[in-house]
């Protein structure tokens, strides 16, 4: 039979009758090192007569090395080798790409823990069955629901409150003119990253907050100003520049059942 030209054997080598095979010992290490050899030249020439091999397997170009221009030959040359920094490049991209890609996915996911969390909360204030057991929900529930150790929320003083006077711990006056210094004219939200706990907004919970959410609440135009405290006792719980819609949904949501409740008109400006 003749071999076919593609099976040939590979370059260099000769086999003789009698000559060393793959599995003879010879009593000594000669013969390992000649069959290691032998498989380094038998990998060449079949990828010799297979030049479209990495074509077809391009995912085994992710554990090779290639070899640097001053490698070849072994020879140094000053000529610059674009092909090794392209590779270095794409790997480095790649990997750069791998990170990104986990940290949307861990983002994502802590987004819908978040958004889910509120989604229970504002139920259990739809769930209020008066409006005292609202403010209960709210200054109680709404700390397992949120996450947070402390939750209150604070009202001005009025000669004549349009909200009556709960009492309940987790409602707290403030000085007249306090949201208006904290928020200022449009700002809804103020988020601290490292704060020690104010009394003004936490009461006796202001011991364990290092990080608080304040969220400006408008009930009604007829109504004092107030705002709705989120204390953690983890700091960096809270930080500017985080995202405020949750946080101002449930917010929100407060508002309206307040009004509700208590047969408030709703605030004319936005």
């Amino acid at each position: 039979m003749t071999r076919n030209r593609r099976d040939a054997a590979p370059e260099g080598r000769q086999d003789k009758p009698g000559g060393d095979k793959p599995g003879k010992a010879d009593g000594s290490d000669a013969g390992t090192e000649r069959r290691a050899a032998l498989s380094a030249d038998e990998v060449a020439a079949y990828l010799r007569r297979h030049p479209d091999f990495l074509q077809q397997y391009p995912q085994i170009l992710e554990v090779l090395e290639p070899p640097r221009r001053d490698e070849l030959n072994g020879q140094p040359t000053s000529v610059v080798d674009f092909q090794q920094a392209m590779v270095e490049r794409l790997r480095g991209e790649r990997e750069e790409l791998r990170q990104r890609h986990s940290e949307i996915v861990m983002a994502g996911r802590s987004n819908i823990a978040a958004q889910h969390r509120v989604h229970q909360a504002v139920l259990a204030m739809l769930a209020a069955r008066s409006f005292e057991h609202l403010i209960e929900t709210v200054t109680t529930d709404l700390a397992v629901y949120l996450d947070v150790d402390v939750v209150t929320i604070c009202v001005e003083h009025s000669p004549q409150p349009a909200i009556p006077k709960v009492r309940l711990g987790g409602v707290l006056r403030i000085e007249p003119g306090t949201v208006g210094e904290l928020f200022g004219n449009g700002r809804r939200t103020l988020l601290r990253g490292e704060v020690t706990g104010d009394s003004r907004f936490f009461g006796s919970g202001a011991g364990l907050v290092r990080s608080d959410a304040l969220i400006r609440l408008r009930v009604s135009d007829n109504s004092p100003p107030a705002l709705l405290a989120l204390g953690a006792r983890t700091p960096h719980h809270f930080e500017e520049g985080q995202g405020t819609e949750l946080l101002c949904f449930a917010a929100a949501a407060l508002e309206h059942q307040v009004r509700a409740w208590l047969e408030l008109p709703h605030p004319e400006k936005s």
